[in-house]
């Protein structure tokens, strides 16, 4: 579900320059592991352990203590890959394929990650949680927001160049970039550029 309680997932661009990104929602920011088509380059689940490191970076809180098979990681691509088309085409306003919200779909119907409450009053998770456990916790945070209040606020950043999707949960609604920090500012700057030049 969309969430104000991460600070996002810090980013390199092409240039090196690290930002920080928050896509809003635990879903989306598994889209920053890679992708589909060209945004194959970008892979980094490979191994179990790349998909441990991804949860420790998310907005889950506390980190679960995971057992991941390479079976999951298999999995973990197969979900982001659908979530990268549904989530396009609904940034798009588009039809999501219907393979890719059966794929949503299978992944939330398994067991999720089960929280608890720790003795110290804290929020934790009950166990040793395996890849599949984690994945259907993605998933559903998928399914809350395709069906939520937010749906219609599923966008694709501005920039010619940039295609990090994200959820616009600001009172006004009017999101442009990934991160102000990153695409806003080089937009900014292109702006104030161009002006200039028309001003010479």
């Amino acid at each position: 579900m969309p969430s104000s309680a991460s600070p996002g997932i810090l980013m390199r661009s092409h240039t090196g320059a690290r930002y920080r990104f928050d896509p809003g929602a635990l879903c989306l920011e598994l889209l920053t592991t890679g992708g589909i088509g060209e945004f194959r380059r970008y892979e980094v689940l490979h191994a179990p352990g790349d998909l441990a490191a991804w949860a420790e970076r998310s907005r889950l809180t506390p980190t679960p203590d995971l057992r991941v098979s390479e079976a999951e990681v298999a999995d973990a691509r197969r979900l982001r890959d659908a979530l990268w088309r549904a989530m396009t085409a609904r940034a798009l306003d588009e039809t999501p394929d219907p393979a890719d919200i059966a794929a949503v779909n299978e992944a939330a119907a398994r067991p999720p990650l089960t929280p608890a409450i720790a003795l110290d009053g804290e929020r934790v998770w009950t166990g040793t949680a395996d890849g599949s456990e984690l994945l259907s916790t993605v998933a559903r945070d998928a399914v809350d927001l395709l069906t939520g209040p937010f749906s219609h606020r599923i966008r694709m950043c501005a920039s010619d160049n940039c295609y990090l999707v994200y959820v616009d949960t600001s009172r006004p609604g009017r999101r442009r970039w990934c991160s102000m920090e990153h695409c806003g500012n080089l937009h900014k700057v292109r702006t104030l550029r161009a002006r200039r030049s028309e001003e010479d």
